[in-house]
C-alpha cells in the first residue's frame, strides 16, 4: 500500500521528524529510520522487519529505489513525501531519496561473554560511533558496550556510518562498564595511553580481550581505567600526539586478527 503525503502538519511527517533529530523521541516510540539504499538493503539481507519505506516523490519508481521497494515485503507500508518534505524529515544534510522505519531492538540485558568485547566510553560522535562499529563487524568483534556516555547507538547518523554493521552485532547501550565487565574473563585492555603502556605490536593479544576504548579528549574513565590488566599504546612517528579514535580501534582490532592468522 502506498501513501503519498504533502503537507507537513501531517502526523507522520512530525513524527519522522522527530524520530531523525532527537533520542529522546526514539527512545519515546521505540523507532528510528535507516538512510539510503545500501543501509535499508542489508536491513533487509538480515531479516530485520521494517515497518515503513519513506519515499522522496519523482524518484520512487527509478533505478535502485524502485528495485529496493520491489524486494520489500508486500506488508510494508509505502510512504511518498514532496521533495521538500522528505528534505525536511531527512536525518542527513544531502538526503538518499529514501529511509525506512524501524523498531529499536528490544532490550537484550546483559548478553554472555562468548569471544572478544569492544567497550566504549564516552564516544559521542555520530560519524565516529558508526565508523568503529563498521570496523568491530569486519574485524569480528560482535559484541560491544556502550557506556552512557556514548552517542545513540540506533542514531540515524550512527546507523548511515555503520553502513550495515549494526545487524551483524550484539550491542547493548547505556552500560556502566565497570559493573557489566567485573566478570569478563579474559583480559582487559585499555588503549592509547603513553606513560607506563607496552607497545602494541609487542604483545600477545590471541586470547580473549576486553578492548576498552575512551573518547580522544577525556580518554577513559579512572573508574574503567583501574580495571584493565594492561595497556597498550600504538607506536607513532615523532610530533604526532594521538589518533582519531576510529583509526585507533582499526589498528588494534586489526593487529588482533593479524596475530590470530599466524596461529
Amino acid at each position: 500500500m502506498t501513501k503519498e503525503i504533502s503537507s507537513r502538519d501531517n502526523p507522520t511527517v512530525k513524527r519522522l521528524h522527530a524520530l531523525a533529530y532527537s533520542a529522546r523521541d526514539r527512545r519515546k516510540h521505540g523507532e528510528t529510520l535507516l538512510d539510503g539504499v545500501h543501509l535499508i538493503d542489508a536491513a533487509l539481507a538480515a531479516g530485520w522487519p521494517i515497518k515503513s519505506l519513506i519515499v522522496a516523490a519523482g524518484i520512487e519508481e527509478h533505478g535502485e529505489i524502485a528495485q529496493l521497494r520491489a524486494k520489500a515485503p508486500a506488508a510494508v507500508q509505502q510512504i511518498v513525501l514532496a521533495d521538500t518534505l522528505f528534505a525536511h524529515v531527512s536525518p542527513v544534510d544531502t538526503p538518499s531519496g529514501i529511509l525506512a522505519l524501524i523498531d529499536l531492538p528490544a532490550s537484550t540485558g546483559n548478553l554472555p561473554f562468548r569471544a572478544d568485547v569492544l567497550a566504549l566510553d564516552g564516544i559521542q560522535d555520530p560519524g565516529n560511533l558508526g565508523t568503529i562499529l563498521r570496523t568491530a563487524a569486519a574485524a569480528g568483534v560482535h559484541h560491544v558496550l556502550l557506556g552512557e556516555g556514548c552517542a545513540q547507538a540506533w542514531a540515524p547518523r550512527v546507523l548511515r556510518a555503520g553502513m550495515g554493521a549494526h545487524f551483524l552485532l550484539q550491542l547493548e547501550e547505556r552500560v556502566d562498564l565497570p559493573n557489566r565487565l567485573v566478570d569478563f574473563p579474559g583480559s582487559r585492555i585499555a588503549t592509547a595511553l603513553g606513560e607506563g603502556s607496552q607497545g602494541l605490536f609487542q604483545i600477545d593479544i590471541r586470547a580473549q580481550v576486553a578492548w576498552l576504548f575512551g573518547a580522544e579528549g577525556q580518554g577513559l574513565s579512572s573508574a574503567l581505567l583501574a580495571m584493565a590488566d594492561r595497556r597498550v599504546s600504538i607506536p607513532m612517528c615523532a610530533g604526532v600526539e594521538s589518533l582519531n579514535v576510529g583509526a585507533a580501534v582499526a589498528v588494534c582490532l586489526f593487529e588482533q586478527v593479524r596475530q590470530r592468522s599466524l596461529r
